[in-house]
């Protein structure tokens, strides 16, 4: 695996000349587009990591005329701010990237799907919109983009309960097949992409893959806006290219007493100080939406466990019963092997309740509780038992 050391990166927030990167890809052919986002080795900036150009392939081969392209702004992980921050400082970006993805697979309609605990932001996005419809349809676009709120709901982040929330139902998740490039939202072809992943896209078009590519790793392409939190001298929103150590990230943003980084949020993984240096912070180590929480030696693991698990049983749709009972039962679980209740050894068995549920969930919440509840009882055993 190839190390990188900490690398500062001015990609996502670097102003651009919009009409002129614009013009570009409208006289772009649609599969010159999609090649070139498939070049650049992009993947989904929201965590799952999927081939961006892949994506956008599989949507364009579609025959449905109806095509939709949807922005997931629904920023629910805790300890992700990166995508607020996008969309306050450069929202353009992201409706470009809109623009371009509609060229590529034939698209005239976008969504974006904001948090609602975001709206606060919507005055200033609607009028930037507004600029940039004029814009747009200045250059020959046929595209529109408009706003559908979220209502806290975290369980709205996964794709499929997003578009369920979008046509005014219950955000629950759908089975899959059918995929959202065959059957998205209202049963039509979508591509559904992160903000991050949009304003991406548009800087692989501007720089070309070429470029872009030079950043990151083999599997690990380009840089990833951060949102740094916890035990940190230094808080806030860092665009850092892919393929560093968590030690190498430490080095930088730790307190000189860091335990422990949380890298993903509360669905993903604890990495303890022992495995600094050997962790790689991407596809082929430790993936993350962007959340990186910094834990010192002050901080109480069973305590940051246990509140990850509160969170997750609040936030369970309660649609399919491995998550459901899943999430409470750990939680139970945890809380009784602290008190003395019952043998530490039910750690063992609350390990292969999280494997069940990885397995058995239908969607990504249930299936990613285990990354955080079986990084933290492995490595910091000792705190949850006494």
């Amino acid at each position: 695996m190839k190390k990188r050391g900490l690398n500062k990166v001015d990609l996502i927030f670097e102003k651009v000349d919009l009409r002129e990167v614009l013009t570009v890809a409208y006289n772009m052919p649609q599969a010159e587009i999609i090649q070139k986002v498939l070049d650049s080795g992009l993947k989904g900036r929201g965590g799952a990591g999927f081939p961006t150009g892949l994506k956008w392939k599989y949507t364009a081969a579609e025959k449905d005329p109806d095509k939709y392209i949807v922005c997931n702004a629904d920023e629910g992980e805790p300890g992700t701010f990166k995508d607020r921050e996008i969309l306050d400082r450069v929202a353009y970006k992201v409706y470009g990237g809109m623009v371009i993805a509609g060229k590529a697979v034939g698209a005239k309609t976008g969504i974006v799907y904001l948090r609602g605990e975001y709206k606060f932001l919507l005055p200033q996005l609607l009028a930037e919109l507004d600029e940039f419809h004029r814009l747009i349809k200045e250059i020959g676009f046929d595209f529109s983009i408009s706003y559908r709120m979220g209502s806290g709901a975290y369980i709205c982040g996964e794709e499929s309960a997003l578009f369920e929330s979008i046509e005014g139902f219950r955000g629950e998740p759908r089975n899959k097949p059918p995929y959202p490039t065959v059957s998205g939202v209202f049963g039509k072809p979508t591509s559904i992409n992160n903000v991050e992943t949009l304003v991406t896209a548009l800087m692989v078009i501007k720089h070309g893959p070429e470029s872009y590519s030079q950043l990151g790793t083999k599997d690990s392409r380009g840089s990833k806006v951060f949102s740094i939190s916890g035990d940190t001298p230094t808080p806030g929103i860092f665009e850092l290219e892919l393929g560093m150590t968590v030690q190498a990230f430490v080095n930088e943003f730790g307190d000189g007493d860091t335990k422990a980084v949380q890298v993903g949020g509360a669905s993903g993984f604890c990495v303890p100080r022992k495995r600094f240096e050997d962790t790689i912070i991407g596809f082929e180590g430790v993936p993350t939406g962007g959340s990186m929480k910094l834990f010192n030696s002050s901080r109480s693991m069973y305590n940051v466990l246990h509140n990850y698990l509160d969170f997750f049983a609040e936030e369970s749709c309660g649609q399919c019963t491995p998550c459901r009972v899943g999430c409470q039962q750990l939680l139970k679980g945890v809380q009784k092997v602290k008190k003395g209740e019952v043998k530490s050894t039910y750690l063992t068995e609350l390990i292969k309740l999280a494997d069940t549920m990885k397995v058995a969930s239908k969607c990504g919440l249930g299936q990613s509780v285990g990354n955080a509840f079986k990084t933290i009882v492995e490595n910091f055993r000792e705190e949850i038992i006494y």
